[in-house]
C-alpha cells in the first residue's frame, strides 16, 4: 500500500474561469425612456488558488483530480449590477510543493508555510458596462467589453519533502534502521536494495524538548543524476534539506570511494547542493574494533564530521544527534 500512496508529482489540467461581459444596457423610466447607461460590470472568472496544509505528506489526494476547471464571472446587467464573480477553486498541497507550467517547465508558485495562499491562475477580469463609458460628448454608448477569457494549461505539481536532515547513501546502508532507532517512524526494513522507494520522515526528540525532522530518501546509486535507479525523483527530494546526513555501511570496501560517488551524483544533479552541511555517520559500526575505526577514520575527509554508530546496539547515536543539532543551527545562523 505505502509505495502506491505516496505520489509525489502530479499532472494535471488547469482552466481559470472566463470574466463575464459587461451589459449594454439603457434605463428606462416612465417618464424618461431613454434616461442613460446603467449597463453593470461583468463579474470576474474564479481563480485556482493553491494552498498549504502541514496535514498532508503527499499529492494522492490530486491523483484522480485530472481537470480543475473554475467557475466562469456572470455577465453585468441593467440597473448598475455586477455580474457575481466565479467560485474560486483552492487546491490543498502538502508543505514543499512546486507549481511548474508543463510546456515552459517554468516555476510559478512554491508552498512552504501552513495556510499559506497563492493565487496560481488567475481568473479572466469581468467587462466593463456601457455606463463606464459615458461621457460628456457620448452620453449614450452603445458598447460594453467582453469578459477576459480564463487561463488555460497542462500544469504539474510537484512535492520536494520538507525536512531539517535528509538521509543519503547507497540502497542497504542502513538509513531505514537508524531512521527506525532514532525516531517514532516505522519504515519497512529488509535485507535488499530499494525496500526504500518513497520518503519516510521521522521527528527526532532531542534536549529540552526540542526536536528536527529527519527523512530517509530513497537509495542512490551511481547514474542517479542521468535517471538510473530511482534517479531525479529521489534527488529532488534532497534539495530542500539543509543538512544531509551520508551513511556509509562499515562494511564497504573503500569509504572515500562511496562518499565521492554520491557527493558526484548530487553535483550532477545541482551544484548548489555541495554548499549544504555535511555529516557522516559510518553505520553498523559495532563490527569495527578500534584499529579499524582509526583507519576507516583517516579514510574520510577531514574537513566533515563523522561519528561511529551501530543503529543494532545505540551506539553513538547521542553523539550524531548532537552533531546534527550542531550542523543545523550553524545552518540556522549562516
Amino acid at each position: 500500500m505505502e509505495k502506491s500512496n505516496f505520489v509525489d508529482q502530479i499532472r494535471i489540467f488547469c482552466r481559470s474561469g472566463h470574466g463575464g461581459a459587461g451589459s449594454k444596457h439603457f434605463m428606462r423610466t416612465k417618464f424618461n425612456p431613454m434616461a442613460g447607461p446603467d449597463g453593470g460590470d461583468g463579474g470576474r472568472g474564479g481563480h485556482i488558488i493553491l494552498r498549504g496544509n502541514k496535514n498532508l505528506w503527499t499529492l494522492l489526494h490530486l491523483r484522480y483530480y485530472k481537470n480543475v476547471l473554475a467557475e466562469n464571472g456572470e455577465s453585468g446587467s441593467g440597473n448598475n449590477c455586477t455580474g457575481r464573480s466565479g467560485k474560486d477553486i483552492i487546491i490543498e498541497v502538502p508543505l514543499g510543493t512546486v507549481a511548474r507550467d508543463e510546456e515552459t517547465e517554468e516555476l510559478e508558485a512554491e508552498i512552504l508555510e501552513d495556510g499559506q495562499e497563492i493565487v496560481w491562475i488567475r481568473g479572466g477580469r469581468g467587462g466593463l458596462g456601457n455606463a463606464k463609458f459615458a461621457t460628456a460628448t457620448n452620453q449614450a454608448p452603445e458598447h460594453s467589453q467582453p469578459g477576459e477569457p480564463g487561463e488555460e494549461a497542462w500544469k504539474v505539481l510537484e512535492l520536494k519533502v520538507l525536512a531539517d536532515v535528509g538521509l543519503v547513501g547507497f540502497p542497504n546502508a542502513g538509513k531505514s534502521t537508524l531512521l527506525s532507532v532514532i525516531t517514532a517512524a516505522k519504515p519497512k526494513i529488509a535485507d535488499y536494495a530499494f525496500t526504500t522507494i518513497v520518503p519516510q520522515l521521522g521527528m527526532v526528540a532531542y534536549r529540552d524538548s526540542q526536536s528536527f525532522c529527519v527523512a530517509d530518501l530513497p537509495g542512490i546509486i551511481e547514474g542517479a543524476a542521468e535517471g538510473r535507479g530511482l534517479g531525479h525523483r529521489f534527488l529532488r527530494h534532497i534539495e530542500r534539506n539543509p543538512v544531509l546526513l551520508f551513511v556509509l555501511p562499515a562494511d564497504s570496501n573503500d569509504h572515500m570511494k562511496e562518499f565521492q560517488i554520491l557527493v558526484n551524483e548530487l553535483e550532477q544533479y545541482n551544484p548548489e547542493l555541495l554548499h549544504k552541511q555535511f555529516v557522516i555517520a559510518v553505520s553498523k559500526s559495532d563490527l569495527l574494533d578500534d584499529e579499524l575505526k582509526a583507519a576507516i577514520s583517516k579514510e574520510l575527509p577531514q574537513n566533515i564530521p563523522h561519528v561511529f554508530i551501530s543503529s543494532a546496539t545505540n551506539m553513538g547515536l547521542s553523539e550524531l544527534k548532537d552533531m546534527l543539532w550542531r550542523a543545523l543551527n550553524e545552518e540556522n545562523h549562516n
